[in-house]
């Protein structure tokens, strides 16, 4: 039995970023990408106006109010020939280029217009004029490779006329559970049998995790069966197990993992819950055999193939969010075990406090869904009292927002 830390070790050292493809820039959103990208143009291209109002002569502004002779209209998108003269002005739009002569826009709201002259009411402190390249210079890298693009990034590119990015694939996960007690989700569950959620929690991780879920369904547990649904697997890129890790007299999937050759780096994790829980490679293809148990597979998820999973996709960022919080009530612990623990995490004025979520069984699937955290007590850490301080692994991407706006 390994602790956490070196089994994500073993894990990570084996895992490759995928593979890179062409998209579209409309579909790219969300995807990772895989390589820099600069840009060969200026944005923008030419000093434009950021206001609608009047292109002028900052000199001839020394004293205000001032009349000026308007000589022409410049709407955005069109660029004046000429340039500007002493006392006169150009009534131009916002983004048109500033005109030749002129170093200052007015804005209309200021100017009073009289026939083809203008009155100039007040002198400003800005000159209402976005620099040419003040937002990206050609040479200039606009995103880094292992970059998760964002809707920002999709105008970024546009802007520079990227219509095709460069992205990681996407992981193929094939999810399979394994047990004669299962049954799928409209199947009868009676007799005992338990319906399958396994396959629809991991394959909703997968998803939450930018990967494309496989899900091959129940293998049966006898190693005919389960060797046959793992042949299916291996036309994905990471291959989930749960179930039949543990050491029953039906836990056959360690052995029919080694009769295909797989190459196990370890079969137990110091960690409560998810202690059985196996890591191998076969034909080059990460393997996970996650416990049964509901929240045992979803803790396991968590801490092992989600950090593979994102390392697979480019990311460089792998882990998830952690902070400091206070912990509510007094938890006990047993040495030598990593302990993850389903809380519900609160801000009160400066200070983050947690609570767990009622009982800790591996079965108890609601307390997992009330929590928006996992409160992580370290293998040498003992028992926790109330007040004590803790660490927590923030599970929801919504903690933190709040209905009411801050501002």
């Amino acid at each position: 039995m390994i602790g956490v830390a070196e089994a994500l070790d073993i894990i990570l050292a084996r895992i490759s970023p995928a593979g890179i493809e062409r998209v579209m820039l409309s579909h790219a959103c969300g995807r990772v990408i895989a390589e820099d990208v600069v840009s060969g143009v200026t944005i923008p291209p030419l000093d434009n106006s950021a206001m609608d109002g009047y292109a002028v002569r900052a000199c001839d502004l020394a004293s205000v109010p001032v009349r000026l002779r308007v000589i022409g209209d410049l709407p955005a998108g069109s660029r004046w020939s000429g340039a500007l003269g002493p006392g006169e002005t150009l009534r131009i739009m916002t983004g048109a280029p500033v005109p030749d002569g002129a170093d200052t826009v007015v804005r209309q709201e200021v100017t009073r217009r009289d026939g083809d002259h203008v009155e100039i009411l007040e002198r400003e402190d800005t000159a209402h004029i976005r620099r040419a390249g003040e937002d990206i210079r050609a040479g200039a890298r606009v995103i880094t490779a292992g970059t998760r693009l964002r809707p920002a990034h999709s105008g970024v590119l546009a802007s520079i006329t990227c219509a095709v990015v460069s992205v990681y694939q996407q992981p193929r996960v094939a999810i399979l559970s394994t047990g004669d007690e299962l049954v799928d989700i409209d199947g009868d569950p009676g007799d005992g049998r338990i319906v399958n959620s396994n396959s629809y929690t991991l394959a909703a991780l997968v998803r939450e995790n930018g990967g494309i879920p496989l899900m091959l369904g129940i293998a049966r547990d006898t190693p005919n069966d389960l060797r046959a649904f793992f042949q299916q697997a291996r036309h994905a890129d990471i291959i989930i197990s749960s179930g039949g890790v543990s050491v029953g007299d039906y836990d056959f999937v360690k052995d029919v993992l080694r009769d295909m050759g797989a190459e196990m780096s370890f079969w137990k994790v110091a960690m409560r819950p998810g202690r059985p829980l196996a890591f191998g490679m076969i034909e080059g293809r990460p393997a996970f055999g996650l416990p049964g148990n509901p929240v045992s597979a979803m803790i396991s998820f968590e801490q092992f193939v989600r950090p593979a999973m994102r390392k697979m996709s480019g990311l460089r960022n792998l882990f998830r969010r952690t902070l400091t919080a206070v912990a509510d009530e007094p938890v006990a612990t047993r040495p030598g075990l990593t302990y993850f623990l389903r809380c519900r995490v609160r801000r009160e004025s400066d200070v983050y406090r947690a609570r767990v979520t009622g009982e800790q069984g591996s079965g108890i699937l609601m307390s997992m869904a009330e929590a928006n955290a996992l409160m992580v007590i370290a293998a040498d850490a003992g028992s926790v009292q109330a007040g004590d301080p803790v660490t927590v692994q923030i599970l929801d991407p919504e903690f933190d927002t709040t209905a009411a706006h801050q501002f």
